[in-house]
């Protein structure tokens, strides 16, 4: 299995529990894809203050204009690398208050249909971003021999 890393991730997973071939792309959403699947599939991945820094000003029109983009996806999700409960506590470097942070993250769920996956932590998180892609892969292997087999019933 090979993972795609966007060029412009500043602390990219390393995979190494899993012995993953990784290789540098300009992904044109997320962080993480697959090759051949860039326009397909893709990963946002967050630290807690990137997340929040992402919800404000500037950053947030920039921000809702990749979840826009991702929508036309067949799979996007943002991970993120803490739990909800550490927002709901405001354990963030920012002045927004927490529930202006859960509202927001709430209305880009309902505005975009992209699921924000709280992982707990780094780890959690890249093992999350791990299994996503694996995963996305086996079904589009089950997909490939379910086309097959139809082809061959049809040309039977």
């Amino acid at each position: 299995m090979i993972i795609l890393t966007d060029t412009r991730e500043q602390t990219p997973y390393t995979f190494d529990r899993w012995n993953i071939e990784i290789k540098a792309a300009g992904l044109p959403t997320g962080d993480y894809s697959l090759p051949g699947f860039e326009n397909q599939i893709a990963i946002e991945r967050k630290s807690l203050d990137d997340l929040i820094n992402c919800l404000m000003g500037g950053n947030r029109i920039r921000f809702e204009k990749e979840l826009s983009r991702a929508r036309s996806y067949e799979l996007f999700c943002v991970v993120i690398e803490a739990d909800l409960s550490t927002i709901a506590s405001g354990q963030y470097k920012s002045n927004m208050k927490p529930t202006a942070a859960i509202q927001t993250l709430a209305a880009f769920y309902i505005r975009y249909g992209i699921p924000f996956l709280f992982c707990s932590s780094r780890a959690g998180a890249e093992y999350q971003t791990y299994s996503l892609l694996q995963k996305y892969i086996q079904e589009l292997e089950k997909r490939y021999e379910q086309s097959k087999k139809f082809n061959r019933e049809v040309t039977a």
